[in-house]
C-alpha cells in the first residue's frame, strides 16, 4: 500500500483532519461522507471525495501526492469536471492537492489560473502542517513527514492523544500510528520499530485483543457445526483475515484463496508476523515459502 493510501485511511477514520488541514473547523466533517466515486465516462474510480450530506454544501476532491507528477493537475481537473457534468452538480466545489513537500510540486498550470484565483483549486504542503499537540489527525500527518530525529517525540505525543480518545476510537488511532511508522520506515521490521519508539507489543494492544476475541467467538460458533479440528482452523482463518483486512484494506481474491488453504500451524505462524509485513509483496513472498 502506498503512502498516499495511508492518508486516505486517515481521512476515512478521522475526517476532521481534512478540514483542519484547510484551517477550518473539524466539526464540518460531520456534514460529509468520504468515499470513492465512479467516473463512468473515464471508466475508472477515483478515491478521495468528500460528498456533502446537505444540499447546498460544496463537494471536495482530494489528492495526496508523495512524488513528482507533472500530469497530476490535468488528471485531477479532468476528473473533477467529468464528475460535475456527469452528476449535473449545481453547488460549490473545491479540488485540494496535498503534496508531501513543496519541492515536489511543479506548479499549477496557468490554464487553471481562474480556478486558483477563485479558490476552486488549492495546493498545500504537508511538511508545513501546523504543529499542534491536541489533534491526533494533524499529528499523524506530521509523523509521516517528520525528520527522523523528531519521530520518537511525535509518537509519544500521538500515543497520549490516542489514549485520551473513547475506547472505540483508540483502536483505530493506535492502528494508524503503527501503520504510519511502517510507511515511514518500510525497510525496518515491526519489532525493530517497536523497540525504537517504545511502543507496546502489538499483541497487547486493545485492537489485537478485540479482533482476536471476535475471531475466537466466530470460529467457536462455526466450530460447533464443523468439529473440533475444523473449528480451530476456521477460527484461525477468521482471525488472520480480520488482521489482514485491518493491515491491508485492499484484500484480493488471490490472497483470500491462499490464506484459506493454509494449515493450522501456518495460520498461527502468519498471525504472529502480520505486522512485520510491509506490503502485499511481503505477504505473497511469505505465503510462497510455506507448505499449504
Amino acid at each position: 500500500m502506498r503512502t498516499d493510501s495511508l492518508f486516505y485511511k486517515v481521512f476515512q477514520t478521522l475526517p476532521g483532519t481534512f478540514f483542519e488541514l484547510l484551517e477550518e473547523n473539524s466539526q464540518l466533517a460531520q456534514n460529509y461522507n468520504f468515499k470513492a466515486i465512479e467516473l463512468k465516462e473515464l471508466a475508472k474510480r477515483t478515491d478521495g471525495v468528500f460528498l456533502p450530506k446537505r444540499d447546498g454544501d460544496p463537494i471536495y476532491f482530494v489528492e495526496v501526492q508523495f512524488q513528482k507528477d507533472e500530469d497530476l493537475y490535468y488528471r485531477l481537473m479532468q476528473e473533477v469536471f467529468v464528475y460535475l457534468g456527469q452528476n449535473r452538480w449545481r453547488h460549490g466545489w473545491q479540488a485540494v492537492v496535498f503534496w508531501a513537500k513543496g519541492s515536489l510540486d511543479t506548479g499549477i498550470p496557468r490554464c487553471y489560473d481562474g480556478e486558483v484565483q477563485t479558490g476552486y483549486l488549492r495546493s498545500l504542503y504537508l511538511d508545513q502542517t501546523p504543529d499542534t499537540s491536541d489533534s491526533i489527525g494533524l499529528g499523524l500527518v506530521r509523523l509521516v513527514v517528520e525528520p527522523e530525529t523528531n519521530v520518537q517525540h511525535r509518537v509519544q505525543q500521538l500515543e497520549r492523544c490516542a489514549r485520551a480518545l473513547p475506547v472505540a476510537q483508540q483502536r483505530n488511532a493506535i492502528e494508524l500510528i503503527e501503520q504510519a511508522l511502517v510507511y515511514k520506515f518500510p525497510e525496518r521490521p515491526w519489532r525493530e520499530l517497536e523497540a525504537m519508539f517504545g511502543l507496546t507489543e502489538w499483541k497487547q494492544t486493545r485492537f489485537y485483543r478485540e479482533v482476536k476475541a471476535e475471531g475466537h467467538q466466530e470460529g467457536h460458533q462455526e466450530g460447533h457445526q464443523e468439529g473440533h479440528q475444523e473449528g480451530r482452523i476456521t477460527e484461525a482463518q477468521i482471525l488472520v483475515m480480520r488482521l489482514l483486512k485491518k493491515r491491508f484494506p485492499e484484500m484480493t481474491e488471490e490472497i483470500n484463496n491462499l490464506v484459506q488453504g493454509l494449515s493450522l500451524s501456518n495460520l498461527e505462524g502468519l498471525t504472529d508476523i502480520i505486522f512485520e509485513l510491509n506490503s502485499w509483496e511481503d505477504l505473497l513472498s511469505w505465503l510462497s515459502q510455506v507448505d499449504q
